[in-house]
């Protein structure tokens, strides 16, 4: 199969008009004439014929060999490791495509064309980006000889449709009980940071979160690469990193668009993913009357994640330990932290609440907890909020059957 495509794809671009742009229709058809001069005498399916070609069309117009994994629904991250071994994460089980890039050479072709969509640059002198497909996916790449084996692609792709809290619900990541709770949190404009490992859900999570702000609210949205889906804003104000290229453009970074954002009027500002120096600008932020923040950070546990934060404000800034854990207590209000089990599921591990500081030590209450094993998980209620200080003066109240009033 992999011949006939060469082949055909061969035969067409032979037959392009160049010069002018195409039509995607006038493509199909210059396809479809050349495979049947290919395929004479060839005994194929008409599943495989139209397999073949639209094969054929992927690699002229659109991205080759994993145009069809990202047009698959279940398919939830694609892996390149080279031009010929492609991988994809299906239901949590990850498999072999039996599709490859013709060459390496090739695969530098739709890596141009992946991050030339977003004002991206990848060469030898810069060989790591981070940028974002047209639906939102989040890509990564990473040129050879970096990437030892030839380039690596990563893409994690995120559904058409953000799961809402009640679809989290249903798939067992939260009861019911918890997220009201977190709801209200939002609504009173706590602020929260949600944590976890690679491919915990976090950015899932946030996005569900975000359906509990109000609609009247200006919300500043600032990413490395912009995936987050929103729901429910309307005076919402996207905002994206650039990096620096060789014509002289400076770069933006995540810390320069959290300063520009206080400037903006937000009611709430939110962090995609905060992962160095910039989170010193995030608890500042925080401080200084922008309540109600979201954001994720990788952690392996609510308490994991404070000494992250910790190392992360150092990044930027010389400060006492003392302070950053003081800046903390003050800007963070609750952590839920996520987690993927053994049964590939994702989770919401831990909801907790952070109390102060005692003794030069951030005080941590865990609210929820998840308690049991494989097959018998339970999301169970393990504290009561203490600060309700936010609640009262917006006026929201906890569900009475969380039994959480104080």
């Amino acid at each position: 199969m992999d011949e006939f495509v060469s082949q055909i794809r061969a035969r067409v671009l032979e037959r392009m008009d160049l010069s002018r742009d195409m039509a995607d229709e006038e493509i199909e058809n210059l396809i479809g004439e050349e495979t049947a001069c290919v395929l004479q005498g060839v005994t194929l399916t008409l599943h495989e014929r139209v397999q073949l070609e639209r094969r054929v069309f992927n690699s002229l117009r659109k991205l080759d060999a994993l145009q069809e994994l990202l047009d698959d629904p279940e398919v939830s991250e694609v892996m390149v490791n080279g031009a010929r071994h492609i991988f994809f994460e299906k239901a949590g089980e990850v498999f072999r495509w039996n599709q490859c890039f013709a060459s390496e050479e090739k695969m530098q072709d739709i890596i141009q064309q992946i991050v030339g969509r977003h004002n991206r640059v990848v060469n030898l002198s810069n060989p790591i980006v981070d940028t974002r497909l047209e639906d939102g996916s989040r890509v990564n790449i990473v040129l050879s000889p970096i990437s030892l084996d030839g380039s690596a692609i990563t893409i994690r792709k995120f559904p058409e449709h953000p799961l809402d809290m009640d679809a989290l619900i249903a798939k067992g990541a939260i009861t019911e009980e918890a997220a009201s709770l977190l709801a209200s949190l939002v609504r009173a404009r706590y602020s929260l940071l949600i944590s976890g490992g690679t491919s915990s859900g976090k950015t899932t999570f946030l996005n569900a979160l975000s359906q509990y702000i109000p609609e009247d609210e200006r919300v500043i949205t600032i990413e490395d690469s912009a995936e987050l889906q929103i729901q429910g804003v309307s005076n919402l104000v996207r905002l994206e990193t650039r990096n620096a290229n060789m014509e002289g453009v400076m770069p933006v970074t995540i810390r320069d668009l959290i300063r520009t954002a206080l400037r903006m009027r937000p009611d709430r500002i939110i962090v995609g993913e905060c992962r160095g120096a910039e989170a010193f600008d995030m608890l500042q932020a925080l401080n200084t009357g922008h309540d109600g923040g979201l954001s994720t950070a990788h952690g392996n546990s609510s308490r994991d994640i404070l000494a992250r934060l910790e190392m992360m404000v150092l990044m930027g800034m010389d400060l006492p330990i003392a302070a950053i854990r003081q800046q903390i207590a003050s800007g963070i209000d609750v952590i839920v932290h996520l987690g993927r089990l053994s049964d590939r599921s994702r989770r919401v591990l831990e909801i907790t609440e952070i109390q102060g500081i005692h003794d030069g030590e951030i005080v941590l209450s865990p609210l929820y907890q998840l308690q049991g094993e494989e097959g018998t998980w339970e999301l169970v209620q393990t504290g009561a909020l203490v600060n309700r200080k936010k609640l009262d003066m917006a006026g929201v109240q906890l569900p009475d059957e969380q039994g959480l009033c104080s």
